[in-house]
């Protein structure tokens, strides 16, 4: 009985972990090989998006990443997240100091490009992995792009041929939730702040 019941609990918190899941709750690895938490992008909305040098889409796509992200990043709501891969026709066959040199050199991107991952298949990534389940976009190409809102959660997703002009108003509205939901949480925070100091003051 005693081990009927503890096996129940086992499975209530294994589910309850896996609702709770999100995008920014994994671990990647940045381009010097360093761990970095994607907990530093909750609140924001992001468009990640699976990159390559060498793709016929790379140098439209690279520049309009770049223009979005110089638009929209104002005000520290949103940035897009780069991963390199060399999973679709060998595209993306330069390591990556190359990878950072040739993007910042050639497009001045200043968003983060994090090291190269596999996207499918047995190996992908675990973050890509959860993007791929809650989309249910499986990339077959360079440059597909999610769209991950403030909490973590994909809400669009396209595939390679979808400009970044075509997705810019979807961009630009995740944004504005995002911005708006930072403002309601910081008048939460005030009046919680307020009502505070109000309790104390009687107490004198």
């Amino acid at each position: 009985m005693y081990m009927i019941g503890t096996l129940s609990v086992f499975l209530i918190l294994s589910l309850h972990c896996c609702r709770g899941q999100d995008f920014y709750s994994f671990t990647v690895n940045d381009h010097l090989g360093k761990e970095v938490s994607l907990e530093d992008y909750r609140g924001k909305a992001t468009l990640v998006v699976n990159v390559a040098s060498q793709c016929g889409y790379t140098e439209s796509t690279y520049r309009a990443l770049k223009k979005l992200h110089d638009i929209l990043s104002y005000g520290n709501y949103f940035s897009v997240l780069a991963f390199p891969c060399n999973q679709f026709g060998d595209q993306e066959p330069l390591d990556i100091p190359e990878i950072i040199e040739f993007v910042t050199t050639e497009y001045d991107v200043e968003f983060p490009v994090f090291n190269k991952i596999p996207v499918i298949g047995e190996h992908a990534d675990p973050a890509f992995k959860y993007l791929i389940e809650e989309s249910s976009v499986v990339p077959d190409w360079n440059f597909y792009k999610y769209l991950v809102d403030h909490t973590g959660h994909v809400i669009k997703a396209w595939a390679t041929r979808t400009s970044i002009e075509e997705i810019f108003d979807d961009v630009q509205a995740a944004v504005e939730k995002a911005k708006k939901a930072a403002k309601s949480d910081k008048s939460t925070v005030e009046d919680s702040s307020v009502k505070d100091s109000e309790a104390r003051r009687d107490e004198l």
